[in-house]
């Protein structure tokens, strides 16, 4: 047997031992917009992470300030772009409050329904975009599917498929079409007949409950510590939701059909499981909206208002249990026609601090996991 030679190469003073410096984004296929992420690397293990923000900046909050009453709820409702609806909502509250306007019966009601429409629109693209962030393609074409049912109906009553501009100050903009409400009872049980799909092809697969369990785990008390909340908290076993806790528009008497969905372990797979069960208590919720509203007697849709709608001096905080978590608005009015100051508190801005606390400790691979199970939207951070 020939004799072995030994080699040794130089590769620079102490390198084995030097961090790497590496960024995702700020346009990556797995950050949902252009969200940057700066992480410190030792080997494959991530060491520190920063998330950078800012990129889709547009200034919402000082745009408030130099748009009427009317005007704020088209400012509001493109932060979330998934939410709209109930972006929609927290200004519409806040300035009724502000008035102490009473909403008609039936606004309420349908405010309520279309609420819990829009919840769903806004899960079943995560439940569809994330086993897609994992290298499963096809839950996304199951998701765009039932989501299209939906949009069909949003789309009918309001006009719009993204952004709806149905809120308004004392109600909604105008009376349901002839017949609509059977139209969205059978898109709520088309939708409902096959969400099946999700228990089946995704959290009955091996691959992605490997790629989720136990990965990304979020305490409770970095829960607290960040603020976060909706689902992602609620899979940290924070049993926390305002529509049950802090009840409004008709939530007071949902109170045997709505279910807060909640899980113990506060990792990937808690977080999406609980996406997926909120899902299906909100297509309950909206049947009983339909069940509901099928009694109520004709009547106003919204309230009458004055040319110039002008609130009254004072401050107000009005928050709602949006898709993602948390949303106020802190309204500030001197008795003008616009607001004298409006801060936005947007669910996903809390939620992408935990990355500071998820990403140190965890493999490059299990990145995109955690990134992804945080269900965020880019807007909604930046504002």
């Amino acid at each position: 047997m020939a004799p072995t030679s030994e080699t040794t190469v130089g590769i620079g003073g102490a390198a084995e031992s030097t961090d790497m410096v590496l960024n995702i984004g700020p346009q990556h296929p797995s950050t949902h917009g252009v969200l940057r992420l700066r992480l410190v690397l030792d080997g494959e293990r991530i060491q520190h992470a920063e998330p950078v923000i800012g990129y889709m900046h547009r200034g919402a909050e000082k745009l408030f300030e130099a748009r009427d009453y009317r005007q704020i709820i088209m400012l509001a409702n493109r932060h979330d772009w998934l939410s709209a609806f109930s972006n929609e909502l927290g200004v519409v509250l806040a300035v009724e409050r502000m008035l102490g306007m009473e909403v008609p019966e039936r606004a309420v009601w349908t405010r309520t329904l279309l609420a819990e429409l829009n919840r769903v629109l806004n899960h079943l693209m995560f439940l569809g975009s994330y086993p897609l962030e994992l290298g499963g393609i096809t839950p996304v074409f199951h998701a765009f599917r039932e989501r299209e049912e939906l949009q069909t109906v949003m789309e009918e009553v309001s006009g719009g498929r993204m952004h709806y501009m149905f809120n308004r100050v004392g109600g909604l903009k105008e009376d349901l079409p002839a017949g609509w409400l059977g139209r969205a009872r059978h898109a709520v049980a088309e939708v409902r007949s096959r969400m099946d799909v999700y228990d089946r092809l995704v959290l009955g697969n091996e691959i992605f409950r490997a790629r989720t369990r136990g990965v990304g785990a979020l305490s409770r008390e970095a829960v607290h510590a960040y603020g976060v909340s909706g689902p992602i908290a609620r899979a940290s076993g924070v049993d926390f939701d305002l529509r049950r806790d802090e009840p409004y528009l008709a939530y007071g008497e949902l109170q045997d059909t709505l279910k807060v969905v909640t899980r113990q372990d506060g990792d990937c797979l808690a977080r999406f499981e609980c996406l997926l069960e909120q899902t299906h208590n909100s297509l309950d919720l909206a049947d009983a909206c339909l069940d509901r509203m099928a009694e109520l007697p004709p009547g106003p849709i919204n309230q009458r208002l004055p040319k110039v709608l002008k609130a009254p001096e004072g401050s107000t905080y009005a928050w709602t249990e949006n898709p993602l978590g948390l949303n106020g608005y802190y309204l500030v009015s001197k008795g003008e026609k616009t607001p004298y100051r409006l801060k936005l508190r947007s669910a996903s801005f809390n939620n992408i601090q935990a990355l500071v606390e998820l990403l140190p400790g965890t493999l490059v691979a299990d990145m995109v996991a955690i990134l992804g199970s945080l269900f965020f939207v880019v807007g909604d951070i930046d504002k």
